[in-house]
């Protein structure tokens, strides 16, 4: 049996394009640079390798210089200079990806603060290498050298925030920069302070006492630095100089 089919006429239905749905015209400049912005490669990330580094080492020749340190005199002649020198490249290390992402679109301005500290740690570094700067007394000075290499990175962050202070990007990689900078203050502090042995004497000799302290405090500065990096990238992979 053959189905017929129906003659009846189908209504057809017409879709109504409400005016407010047609685009409206957008500015020539906007277009090109929405494309190129999907279209580009992410943003260079050498600055955030270098810090990675940085930190990498600073921690590695620091294990090493407690690993070694009580093998002999020449042996902790050696690892302490080596201990010095990883916490300058840290320190150096840590103001790249501020300076580069902050100032992508001032070329200038990054040769001028990243050859800056770059000198100012090359001279801590040369310092350090002095014997006279290993005796106790010079403790607080050593945490007041490298305190004050690291308290010069007010200078981009501060500039970066006149550049940009309307951005959340800005206020939000500053925030983890003051972070950083307090725990890595504070770290210094209980260091030169040699807090709570001296006010314990004997309690904290294997487990608490302010240098374990001082190693936990550098590490976490780190990673609050490691995240205001990530923001960096976010913010730079998305918005360029064109």
């Amino acid at each position: 049996m053959v189905k017929m089919k129906s003659l009846t006429p189908q209504r057809k239905s017409f879709k109504i394009v409400s005016p407010s749905c047609v685009e409206e015209p957008q500015d020539a400049s906007a277009a090109p640079r929405a494309a190129d912005a999907a279209s580009a490669d992410p943003i260079t990330r050498w600055p955030m390798f270098a810090y990675l580094c940085g930190a990498m080492v600073c921690l590695l020749t620091s294990s090493a210089c407690h690993l070694v340190l009580c093998h002999s005199e020449r042996m902790a002649y050696v690892t302490l200079r080596l201990d010095y020198a990883g916490i300058a490249a840290l320190i150096v290390t840590s103001f790249y990806p501020v300076v580069y992402y902050s100032f992508l679109c001032h070329p200038g301005l990054q040769r001028l603060y990243i050859g800056f500290i770059t000198a100012f740690g090359a001279a801590a570094v040369t310092v350090s290498l002095v014997p006279v700067f290993q005796a106790p007394e010079f403790r607080p000075l050593r945490a007041g050298l490298f305190s004050c290499m690291g308290v010069s990175g007010l200078i981009p962050v501060a500039h970066k925030l006149v550049l940009y202070g309307g951005r959340r990007e800005a206020a939000v990689t500053a925030c983890y920069e003051a972070l950083m900078g307090a725990l890595y203050g504070l770290g210094a502090a209980v260091y030169a302070a040699r807090v709570p042995e001296r006010w314990f004497p004997g309690r904290f000799d294997l487990v608490g006492h302010s240098h374990q302290l001082f190693h936990l405090f550098v590490i976490a500065g780190a990673y609050a630095h490691y995240l205001g990096g990530v923001e960096y990238l976010k913010w730079r992979d998305a918005d360029r100089c064109w």
